[in-house]
């Protein structure tokens, strides 16, 4: 706690920002409580499509968590030291992104102490079990290892050796953490959509682009807004990374989409057809199915492109291209697509209501919370050492 008091100090912009993830935080607040208070017939679910805009964004999140391994493995186990400077922001990044992955969780439940049995009662059978267990871990690992390299950075001394055993075992552990939510759905025999063996590293693929394109997103804007700059090497190399797993993320899919059509299974086509062109008169996700292809299509081409990708202004682009395409693809089609057709075959349209879109947001807004408040206690760090150098 000793640190918090750095976030409480800050400029008038500062605190217009705090003040309006406040105010959005509130307001999705206030549609929760309605929704505590009624149950979830306030959203759009129903008895067919029974996991929605709140599943949909736990998946995304839990995989922008686990992509913090992409700036932990080359920093810690390849001794690549351009990600020194950033390596703080990908542990911020993945405890603000469990968090909200936790609070998806809590809102798809409708009643929060329902999450209890699953604590009181475990079972080692149960996925559920599995992804409480490796979701608590990570984030208390990425929390132990924050709070212990802001330490040792504000004593400008290194950190202690026994920290390490516990950052090596972070890096498996953010594997496993989006492995077992993959899981969760593959192992689903009834729901044919997700019943591949390809989803895991789908979405392992998917994160690994999605997370860094934030990442970079969230290092150019601080470099923008404040006086921290981490060099152009790190942002490069992290677009890199961005670049090969967007591409082996696209075949995956396109793989997928080759072994479906090319068998002709009617069951197995029909929740592509429902995704892109609709089934019975339904087609709620058509337009969005389609905006994400050809955001991911022309994100690739500004990735692939050397000249392209080298000019931070087009890479910021084309990172937020990257990040809308796959919130789209695995935030929406992903989880509404397995639910129709139904295994009966009957198609229900599902679209968000308004109070599922204020909570979703207001969860979105704790996140961002989360990441200024840190990114806030960790900049006043760096400039109070920089200011103890200059004063030598």
């Amino acid at each position: 706690m000793f640190m918090f008091e750095k976030a409480v100090v800050g400029s008038r912009r500062y605190w217009t920002w705090i003040g309006a993830l406040f105010a959005i935080t509130f307001a999705g607040f206030l549609f929760y409580l309605r929704e505590h208070e009624v149950g979830l017939g306030i959203t759009g679910l129903s008895r067919d499509v029974v996991w929605g805009l709140y599943i949909a964004q736990f998946v995304f999140l839990v995989g922008v968590a686990a992509s913090a391994v992409m700036v932990l493995m080359p920093y810690y186990l390849h001794d690549w030291k351009a990600f020194g400077k950033i390596v703080i922001l990908g542990e911020f990044l993945a405890i603000s992104a469990v968090t909200m992955a936790g609070l998806s969780i809590l809102a798809n439940l409708g009643q929060p102490m329902r999450v209890l049995n699953v604590i009181l009662y475990p079972s080692p059978k149960s996925l559920i079990f599995w992804d409480l267990v490796v979701l608590i871990g990570y984030l208390l690992l990425n929390a132990l290892i924050t709070l212990v390299a802001l330490s040792a950075e504000r004593k400008d001394v290194a950190p202690p050796g026994w920290i390490t055993p516990v950052i090596l075992l972070s890096i498996p552990w953010a594997v496993s953490i989006h492995t077992v939510t993959a899981f969760l759905f593959s192992g689903l025999p009834g729901r044919s959509f997700w019943l591949t063996g390809l989803l895991a590293p789908r979405f392992l693929a998917s994160a690994f682009a999605s997370g860094p394109a934030l990442l970079i997103l969230l290092t150019l804007a601080i470099r923008r807004l404040t006086s921290f700059d981490p060099g152009r090497e790190p942002i490069q190399k992290l677009s890199l990374i961005v670049t090969y797993t967007m591409v082996i993320n696209v075949f995956f899919a396109m793989v997928e989409a080759f072994t479906v059509f090319y068998s002709q299974i009617p069951e197995h086509m029909a929740h592509y057809e429902f995704l892109f062109v609709g089934l019975e008169g339904h087609a709620p996700l058509a337009g969005w199915m389609w905006t994400s292809m050809i955001l991911a299509v022309i994100s690739l081409v500004l990735l692939i492109t050397p000249r392209y990708r080298n000019n931070e202004k087009i890479l910021a682009v084309a990172c937020v291209m990257v990040f809308l395409s796959l919130w789209i693809d695995k935030g929406l089609g992903v989880i509404v697509g397995g639910f129709v057709p139904s295994p009966l075959g009957h198609v229900t349209s599902y679209v968000p209501t308004l109070p599922e879109i204020a909570i979703t947001l207001a969860i979105w807004a704790v996140g961002f919370l989360m990441i200024t408040v840190f990114c806030k206690i960790a900049l006043t760090v760096r400039e109070e050492l920089a200011g103890s150098w200059l004063m030598q």
